[in-house]
């Protein structure tokens, strides 16, 4: 089944993707992108490559990985780049970490409400320290045993409301509604949080949650934990390159960890800084 995106477009990009198109008209789409300015060349072409049928979303995926660098700059520049567009293009577009390399990105100039998070959150703060979680405990393994006979919905009450033992468990859950309705816990502390983020979790809509929280974003181990797990949205990642200190930013331009896109970022805005 094809993912369903609610996406602004233009009336050309419409032209070719709105429900009926005929499959020769979306075919035409991919030959026709080449055609057109940059934006719509680069939406029209993430649209057809969700497209359900596979004859359309094969040839466009194609093209969608070979965008010109050119085009992706553009589009990188213009007015409000969708995130989903730009998490696919970081995914599987060519050309795209050479484009973000050259491209001006307005967060290393502009100040905002994360580069005034700098002076609030001294690299060397922690979170609330916490006792960790014995999971040989025989309450821990008590619950975790009644986590294997709950349906779904039972399990997703109880990661909304329960108390860290069952989030530590339910968290791990491989349906991705349970395990992000932990994230809503209001009981969820920053240590936790910053605990999942250093784990390497490798559920998206976890880590999407998690960026989306103001309040765990204002704290700097959380942000560089966020930048240093390659699973956070490029944007994200980006964005908090701009509240780090200068060490940090050092340790991330030299580091293998972490993707190329974010170490060469992170060069700019330590340059950027030393001005």
């Amino acid at each position: 089944m094809a993912e369903k995106f609610k996406l602004t477009i233009s009336p050309t990009v419409a032209a070719y993707v709105r429900p009926g198109t005929a499959l020769e008209v979306k075919l035409a789409g991919c030959s026709a992108a080449d055609g057109m300015e940059s934006s719509e060349r680069v939406m029209l072409l993430f649209c057809l490559s969700k497209d359900a049928d596979p004859s359309v979303r094969a040839p466009a995926l194609s093209c969608f990985k070979d965008l010109p660098e050119k085009v992706i700059k553009d589009y990188l520049g213009g007015t409000n780049p969708n995130p989903q567009v730009l998490d696919s293009l970081s995914l599987v577009c060519h050309n795209y970490s050479g484009a973000l390399q050259s491209h001006e990105y307005p967060v290393i100039e502009e100040v905002d409400e994360l580069e005034a998070l700098q002076d609030q959150n001294d690299e060397d703060s922690e979170p609330e320290q916490e006792n960790p979680i014995d999971e040989n405990d025989e309450k821990f393994l008590s619950k975790y045993k009644t986590a294997q006979l709950m349906g779904i919905a039972e399990k997703i009450k109880t990661a909304l409301s329960g108390d860290k033992e069952w989030r530590s468990i339910l968290v791990k859950d491989a349906n991705k509604l349970v395990s992000g309705s932990v994230i809503k816990n209001p009981r969820i502390t920053e240590a936790e949080v910053l605990t999942l983020v250093k784990s390497g979790i490798q559920n998206d809509e976890i880590m999407r949650l998690i960026c989306a929280n103001k309040e765990w974003i204002k704290n700097y181990k959380i942000r560089k934990a966020l930048i240093e797990n390659n699973r956070t949205p490029v944007q994200n990642a980006i964005r908090y390159l701009g509240t780090m200190s200068e060490k940090d930013l050092a340790s991330f331009a030299k580091s293998k960890n972490i993707g190329s896109v974010i170490s060469t970022m992170a060069k700019r805005v330590l340059l950027n800084k030393k001005k």
